[in-house]
C-alpha cells in the first residue's frame, strides 16, 4: 500500500534536499572548485574520497547536465543554434552542419578532450613530477567537468542576451582557458608570471597538434574526393545565393 503518493511538490522537495542544500556533496564540490579547487582534487587524488564527489560521478553529471541542455536550447531555443548571422556569406549551412556533430557527439568529443589536455598538461609541467599521467587526467575531468556545468549559467545569461552557439563558444573558450590556469596555479603553488608561460605554452602545444590534425584530415578529405565534393557544394551553394539576390534585386 502506498502511504505516500508522488507529487510534484515532493518530486522538488527531493530535488531540492539531494542537490541544492549546503552539505550536499555535490553542491559542496561545485562550490569548492571555485572556491579551493586545488583542495577538491588534491583530495580525490590523496585518497580522501568522501566529502566531495568522485571524479567520474562529476563528470557523469557534467555529460548529463550538458546533454539537457542541448536538448532545451533545440526545443525551445532553435535560434540559439543557428551560426548564420556570424557566419561568412556561403558557409551558413557547413558551420551548422558541424555545430549539429559537435551538439550530436558533445559527450565522446569530452571523453576525448581530458587524455589530450592531460597529455598536453604534463609536457608542459614535465619539469614538475608532482602528479602522473594518471593524475593529470583527474585534474582535467574535474575542470572540464566543472567547466561544462558553469556553462549552464552562461548560456540560460547568453540566452537572455541573445547569443548564438558561436558566441557562447568564444566566451566559454575564454573562461575555460583563464579557469583552467587558475586551477592548475593553485595545484602547482605556482606565480603568475609562471602560469602566464605554462599557460601559453599550453595553447601553443594545442594549436601545434590541431594544425597537424587539420593536415591530416585535409589530406584525407583530398584523397577520399570529399575535398572537391564540398568545394563544390559551396559552389552551388554560392551561385544559388547569386541568383536569389539577382531576382530579388530585379524584381526591385
Amino acid at each position: 500500500m502506498i502511504r505516500n503518493r508522488l507529487t510534484f511538490k515532493n518530486l522538488l522537495e527531493h530535488f531540492s534536499e539531494q542537490f541544492l542544500n549546503y552539505d550536499n556533496k555535490f553542491l559542496r564540490t561545485f562550490i569548492d572548485m571555485l572556491k579551493m579547487p586545488e583542495v577538491v582534487i588534491g583530495s580525490y587524488i590523496d585518497g580522501t574520497r568522501k566529502r566531495y564527489v568522485n571524479v567520474i560521478s562529476y563528470f557523469a553529471i557534467s555529460i548529463t547536465l550538458a546533454g539537457l541542455q542541448l536538448y532545451i536550447l533545440n526545443k525551445f531555443f532553435p535560434e540559439v543554434m543557428d551560426l548564420s548571422s556570424i557566419s561568412v556569406e556561403g558557409s551558413e549551412e557547413m558551420n551548422n552542419k558541424n555545430l549539429a556533430f559537435v551538439s550530436e557527439y558533445q559527450s565522446m568529443i569530452m571523453m576525448l578532450y581530458v587524455p589530450l589536455y592531460a597529455l598536453i598538461s604534463k609536457v608542459v609541467f614535465l619539469n614538475y613530477k608532482k602528479y602522473n599521467y594518471t593524475e593529470h587526467l583527474v585534474i582535467f575531468m574535474y575542470i572540464l567537468s566543472q567547466m561544462t556545468i558553469f556553462g549552464l549559467f552562461l548560456t540560460f545569461i547568453g540566452v537572455i542576451l541573445g547569443w548564438n552557439m558561436g558566441v557562447l563558444g568564444m566566451v566559454s573558450i575564454l573562461i575555460q582557458i583563464i579557469y583552467s590556469a587558475y586551477c592548475l596555479k593553485r595545484l602547482f603553488a605556482l606565480s603568475v608570471p609562471k602560469i602566464l608561460l605554462k599557460t601559453l605554452l599550453f595553447l601553443v602545444v594545442l594549436f601545434i597538434l590541431f594544425v597537424i590534425f587539420s593536415i591530416i584530415m585535409a589530406v584525407i578529405m583530398f584523397k577520399t574526393g570529399a575535398m572537391e565534393e564540398m568545394i563544390e557544394a559551396q559552389k552551388a551553394q554560392k551561385a544559388v545565393s547569386y541568383s536569389i539576390s539577382s531576382a530579388m534585386n530585379w524584381t526591385s
